[in-house]
């Protein structure tokens, strides 16, 4: 019998939370269409990033590092679809999102709202800056990267993803 260090639940590493067919689908839509339209009326509503919000909380939750690059890529590509920026760089970046957040799940107990305000945090800046250096590199583009600005955005973001997250905790199929 294989001994866990003390504090270590056995059954955290195997806890995958499922969810509906339609909830994961009407979820990243219904985050999507937000980023995009709200913002046109409510600019104040602009520096939040639902579809990465989601992104974060499916790969957190499935606890699959190939599910959270298929949550990240779907949801990145439908977001470049539908927004001004250069189609594959939300692709692109919230791939690599999904497959940490869903790779820091397997090590963490992501069900405590600490580590998801911590998580929120750290993945938006994380966003922000691979997008800057994706940016940069692949399209020579010379975006500005405001490291004070992006730590308020993240901190904005984070506090809008622990009630976010527990609300989608009420989702979850349980049995």
């Amino acid at each position: 019998m294989t001994e866990f260090p003390e504090g270590f639940n056995e059954t955290r590493k195997s806890a995958v939370s499922k969810f509906n067919a339609a909830a994961i689908v009407a979820i990243p839509l219904v985050a999507i269409l937000f980023q995009v339209y709200v913002p046109r009326f409510v600019t104040y509503l602009s520096y939040l990033e639902l579809p990465l919000l989601v992104t974060v909380y499916f790969s957190l939750m499935r606890r699959s590092p190939v599910a959270g690059v298929f949550f990240g890529a779907a949801i990145g590509l439908a977001q470049d679809s539908l927004s001004s920026h250069p189609l594959g760089m939300f692709g692109i970046v919230k791939t690599l999102v999904g497959y940490f957040a869903a790779s820091v799940s397997q090590r963490f107990d992501v069900e405590n709202p600490m580590v998801r305000l911590v998580l929120g945090f750290f993945f938006f800046f994380f966003h922000q800056f691979f997008y800057w250096v994706l940016a940069r590199a692949l399209l020579g583009q010379a975006l500005d990267f405001e490291p004070q600005q992006t730590i308020v955005l993240a901190v904005l973001n984070s506090v809008v993803a622990v009630p976010l997250y527990h609300l989608l905790d009420k989702l979850k199929i349980t049995g």
